[in-house]
């Protein structure tokens, strides 16, 4: 008899199975609704795991802690938080981890959340042959509801940023090789190794939300992060907002120092971890936004259609055959 094996079903597959154990498939989004008779609390879990998402030789722990709170705290942000109330966190570590290692992680989370807001509420550890960095953050709903599936046709769709970044960081961090024809520039590489080891959330996204709403009715909209790359936020949009994605590659907005070919195409739409905000909506507050925030681009709009993501430029949609990150 064959046996299936978490490789072969995919992360998302095992996402959409075990959702079947939970009483109302709430699996859509990355956080987790609860509704109270005060404020509503929006909870998530993220994880950092040695040799799939970092090591000694790419990042200090320090920086490892900041990236485990930030991580967090998008996701939080992702689906509207308006306050980070806190964090715990459970960590698995091999016995022979030296206290200087743990001391310092736990100095890049403290940094995280005296920039971002929140504390640390406990948790658990264990031992474990490779590092594992769990961390379960509780935030706040604010006024608007951001989901992934509340994008509509019609709707612009915008994000924060520049994306590649963080891959281009991993990448110099573990001595990966380039094509010895592409020229990185000092300040390019700088920049790219600090968004892969210090990411930074947009604090002030939900508060320019509301000041450029231009209908106070409306109370959703739709918005995930890049953590698993821009291609794939674009996906998850897409199938739960049960339409088309177009995108127009001339409006992706590059670093100026970024260089030019497929794979860093690919680099840029399949890279995963930049933490960046991608959202949808409609036309007259996407430029109110736009105008008030210089860092937010217009890349493209949502339509009728097949749930897919495609480029408005046909000879572009190769790339696309491209696979995502999956973490098995």
């Amino acid at each position: 008899m064959h046996k299936e094996i978490l490789k072969n079903i995919g992360e998302k597959e095992l996402i959409n199975r075990v959702a079947r154990f939970m009483p109302k498939n709430p699996v859509s989004d990355d956080c987790a609704l609860i509704k109270t008779k005060n404020e509503n609390l929006l909870i998530n879990n993220d994880s950092l795991v040695e040799n799939v998402h970092f090591n000694d030789i790419s990042i200090c722990p320090q920086d490892l802690g900041w990236k485990a709170v930030v991580s967090n705290i998008s996701d939080l942000l992702s689906s509207g938080s308006k306050k980070t109330i806190g964090i715990t966190i459970s960590l698995i570590l091999p016995a022979k981890t030296e206290w200087v290692w743990v001391e310092e992680l736990y100095t890049g989370m403290n940094k995280a959340l005296k920039e971002y807001g929140g504390k640390i509420l406990g948790g658990d550890c264990s031992k474990g042959n490779e590092k594992i960095i769990s961390i379960t953050a509780f935030g706040i709903q604010g006024e608007l509801e951001l989901r992934r599936n509340a994008c509509k046709p019609g709707d612009i769709i915008l994000t924060t940023g520049i994306h590649g970044l963080s891959k281009l960081g991993f990448m110099i961090q573990n001595k990966i090789n380039f094509d010895n024809n592409v020229f990185l520039h000092e300040r390019l590489i700088s920049k790219s190794i600090k968004h892969f080891c210090r990411p930074q959330v947009y604090s002030n996204f939900l508060k320019n939300l509301l000041k450029t709403r231009s209908n106070k009715k409306i109370k959703r909209i739709g918005c995930t992060d890049s953590s698993d790359g821009l291609f794939q936020a674009l996906k998850d949009l897409a199938i739960a907002s049960n339409c088309k994605a177009i995108i127009n590659y001339e409006k992706i907005p590059k670093d100026k120092d970024w260089p030019k070919g497929d794979i860093w195409d690919e680099y840029y739409f399949f890279g995963g971890e930049d933490y960046e905000l991608v959202f949808s909506l409609p036309k007259k507050w996407a430029n109110n936004l736009s105008k008030l925030d210089k860092n937010i681009n217009e890349i493209g709009y949502f339509a009728y259609g097949e749930p897919s993501v495609e480029f408005k430029e046909d000879k572009k949609n190769k790339l696309l055959q491209n696979t995502p990150f999956n973490h098995f």
